[in-house]
């Protein structure tokens, strides 16, 4: 059996602590699958985040570190990186986020998967949401099929964008993440994905630990991100053919996106 290389491609910004990118570093580093760690410094980062990955990367533990000193945002910086890992050679692209934690065997799960079912394009799983320095623990869990994440798909995300696996044909049909919204990356670039004709899955186990803060409910709204999120929305349903109902569970959405922080964090927990 042939063994591809696999890389992870992490954006890390100036938000970012030590004390929550090194747990999430040292979850690949201690995969039970080999797995090459890419990164990109999106702007000026705090400087023990910097030396801490200036470090790592000394000791060839990360392959690659790209800085600047200007922040684009999370779809650039994840398109500098593939641009990077593609042009590599690497067959095979994990997404990771710099404060969330991966299973010790997500990433050999999600590879066999991949080697098993040779037509799906991109695998995610579950996510296992915990508080950071508060008591809050949830399991989001998202179809299996590609049938049902395309249904699925009319109300929200099919698949959670820190879990992706990609196999690089992905890119080929689907292009690179699309920079036209400054917050829905992913939602755009399963759209897309499915337009495209890339095949998605998921893995019916957890395989990322989602750090949630203690201000994440508040900071998930403003209306200028609604509105942002809505248009999105909007344009998912559009050119994917949803029916109308597509469009009720939007504007549900919009209301949930505007209304306060803790009615926001009642009707998230029971909704997703």
């Amino acid at each position: 059996m042939t063994l591809h290389k696999i890389a992870s491609i992490v954006s890390v910004y100036k938000n970012d602590s030590l004390r929550t990118l090194q747990p999430a570093i040292e979850s690949l580093l201690n995969q039970t699958q080999e797995v090459d760690i890419f990164v990109q410094e999106d702007g000026s980062v705090q400087e023990d985040v910097d030396k801490y990955l200036s470090d790592l990367y000394q000791e060839q533990k990360i392959h690659y570190l790209g800085k600047r000193k200007k922040n684009f945002g999370l779809a650039v910086s994840l398109n500098e990186l593939l641009d990077v890992v593609i042009k590599k050679g690497y067959e095979y692209i994990a997404r990771m986020d710099s404060d969330d934690i991966s299973i010790v065997n997500r990433i050999e799960k999600q590879y066999q998967f991949m080697l098993k079912n040779e037509d799906i394009d991109v695998v995610g799983g579950y996510i296992e949401e915990f508080g950071d320095g508060f008591e809050y623990q949830k399991v989001v869990r998202y179809p299996l099929k590609h049938e049902e994440m395309y249904r699925f798909f009319a109300k929200r995300v099919p698949l959670a964008h820190v879990s992706a696996f990609y196999r690089k044909s992905f890119f080929d049909k689907a292009g690179l993440y699309p920079v036209s919204s400054p917050t829905n990356e992913d939602t755009l670039m399963w759209l897309e994905g499915f337009k495209n004709g890339c095949k998605f899955a998921n893995i019916s186990e957890v395989l990322i630990k989602v750090r949630v803060s203690s201000d994440f409910f508040s900071r998930r709204g403003g209306a200028k991100k609604a509105i942002s999120d809505f248009k999105d929305r909007v344009r998912v349903i559009r050119e994917l053919g949803y029916n109308y109902n597509a469009y009720g569970y939007a504007a549900a959405l919009l209301i949930v996106n505007l209304v306060p922080g803790w009615a926001k964090k009642i009707l998230y927990k029971r909704l997703r």
